[in-house]
């Protein structure tokens, strides 16, 4: 006791020290914690893994967007945000502990080299990769290194029974941001960008470039679930369609001086009718555009109600290579929008936001949701009302499909079953489907999931004790269809968009763009903001 009291004693005596005294220096307090630390700690300690959590901690008590982000993983994001990486051109699947080529790049080194849709990759320099347990991220690693340094494959070509080798020289592979572009009927074209990038803007060009030869006079962007990324790619490609000298944004930093960034005037689409397509999960660079593009009236915004974020970051390189991700300013829209939603409860609130919008049933139905008129703004040229303070508010809501977000659904998904299910059916009927539907087109207009084989998908759901609806619940059994239809397309075609442009024929936003770009008439209500707001019930 003598002693307990004697320590308590001590404690107490060096707090009411420290607290006779006056503030310490917030860069000395730092320097003294970890001084403390480094002689005094029981255990052996790190001094770069305690300063990158120091300096996570300082960041995380700012806004959610802000970040520090340590020097390996700054290299790897640096490299995805370039849009390029040197590999092979291969997209790969893991089914019981195999590795399976499921896609190629048309223009590869892999496709040059002679591998094939459906080949079973043995090993990867000399080193077996069957049955050891490797995963996805590894066998990554392993395909992809240093840009003219050569990659050996052992390789299983389908009805062999002794392993090819083929020596494939890496190459820098393009890692788009146009996800898919093609042409949808005769006059209406569709991009799907998946993010914002160093060579958005490049790719945007060719995108619509070839879309034009092919006779488009309309568009469909889409946007659905687009994170954003570089502010310049946004400014990019709001450039394609808005005319010189338009302003796209203006940021505001803490200053309060007013950026203003605009078009250059060197777009290929300025004119011909324009829809976005915009959800949940389009933030940042995205909603850049989408607001652009809807405050002068340019494009009829379909979807459902975008992220929110309106908070612009600027990269501070550090001497060691990590970055510090600092919000500088937020960025409001042609009309002065803001479109930020609100933080004050804190990140994982902030994050939360989904949850209670699919709760409230916002996401299911119009109404659920509705601005303060002291967010209210109106457009450039129509005068139409629209709104800021977290998010974009489309044009026309559609309803999200409550199947793809459900549990059970995601249950399925992440087991891994549709895509096990999609490859035995391919390995059995390769030949036949290449047969019936020579390509994708033909494919993609007939086919249909057989009815045994969507049986079979709910037989073995249930022996992994995984919840599933009834196997007679029609809507269940379309959206499975829908995945596996994706999937099997995969596989027996090459071309890296063909599961969105299937999932696009099931896709309610997409659906609905269409057909506006059919009627003239209601393209125009919706772009003065004469339509009145209506119902949409999905299709079951």
């Amino acid at each position: 006791m003598r002693n307990i009291y004697k320590i308590t004693l001590s404690v107490l005596g060096s707090m009411l020290a420290f607290s006779a005294q006056g503030q310490m220096n917030p860069k000395f307090k730092f320097e003294e914690a970890l001084k403390l630390i480094q002689k005094n700690y029981v255990d052996e300690v790190q001094d770069e893994r305690l300063v990158d959590a120091a300096i996570k901690a300082m960041v995380s008590d700012l806004d959610p967007h802000s970040s520090y982000i340590n020097r390996e993983e700054a290299e790897a994001m640096k490299g995805a945000m370039s849009g390029s990486f040197a590999g092979i051109g291969i997209s790969f699947m893991m089914v019981n502990d195999s590795t399976f080529v499921t896609g190629l790049n048309p223009e590869g080194p892999a496709l040059r080299a002679g591998l094939r849709l459906g080949d079973r990759i043995t090993a990867i320099d000399g080193q077996g990769i069957f049955g050891k347990g490797i995963k996805n991220q590894q066998v990554m690693m392993m395909l992809r290194g240093e840009k003219g340094k050569e990659v050996v494959l052992d390789v299983m070509h389908q009805g062999n029974t002794v392993p090819a080798r083929l020596t494939i020289m890496r190459e820098q592979i393009a890692d788009l941001s146009v996800h898919s572009s093609y042409m949808v009927d005769k006059e209406t074209g569709y991009i799907s960008l998946s993010i914002f990038s160093a060579s958005t803007r490049r790719e945007m060009d060719a995108a619509l470039k070839k879309l034009k030869e092919q006779g488009m006079k309309k568009l469909i962007l889409d946007l659905q679930g687009n994170g954003g990324g570089y502010v310049e790619a946004a400014i990019g490609v709001a450039d394609e369609f808005l005319p010189k000298e338009t302003m796209v944004f203006y940021a505001v930093g803490n200053d309060g001086v007013k950026d203003h960034y605009a078009t250059g005037g060197f777009g290929q689409f300025m004119e011909g009718n324009m829809v976005v397509l915009i959800d949940e999960s389009t933030a940042s660079s995205s909603e850049i555009v989408t607001g652009a593009l809807q405050d002068w009236d340019r494009a009829v915004v379909i979807g459902r109600r975008s992220f929110g974020k309106g908070l612009m970051q600027r990269p501070f390189t550090m001497a060691d290579g990590a970055v510090l991700q600092l919000t500088g300013a937020r960025y409001y829209t042609p009309s002065g929008r803001s479109i930020q939603k609100s933080y004050v409860k804190g990140k994982a609130d902030y994050y939360e936001d989904f949850k209670r919008r699919m709760a409230s049933g916002e996401l299911k139905e119009e109404g659920h949701f509705s601005f303060p008129d002291s967010l209210k703004y109106t457009t450039m040229k129509n005068k139409r009302t629209v709104y800021g303070g977290g998010g974009i508010m489309p044009d026309r809501f559609v309803p999200i499909d409550t199947n793809e977000y459900s549990v059970w659904m995601g249950n399925i998904m992440n087991s891994g079953l549709v895509t096990k299910t999609s490859f035995d059916y391919v390995q059995q009927h390769r030949v036949a489907l290449l047969a019936g539907y020579p390509d994708f087109a033909a494919f993609n207009a007939a086919f249909v999931a057989p009815a045994d084989v969507l049986d079979q998908l709910f037989a073995d759901a249930g022996r992994r004790k995984i919840q599933m609806p009834d196997k007679s619940d029609v809507s269940a059994r379309k959206v499975l269809a829908v995945e596996l239809k994706a999937q099997i397309a995969t596989l027996v075609y090459s071309g890296t968009d063909f599961p969105l442009r299937v999932r696009n024929e099931a896709n309610g936003s997409f659906l609905f763009a269409v057909s506006v770009l059919k009627d003239q008439a209601l393209y125009n209500r919706l772009l003065k903001g004469q339509e009145k707001p209506k119902k949409l019930n999905k299709k079951k």
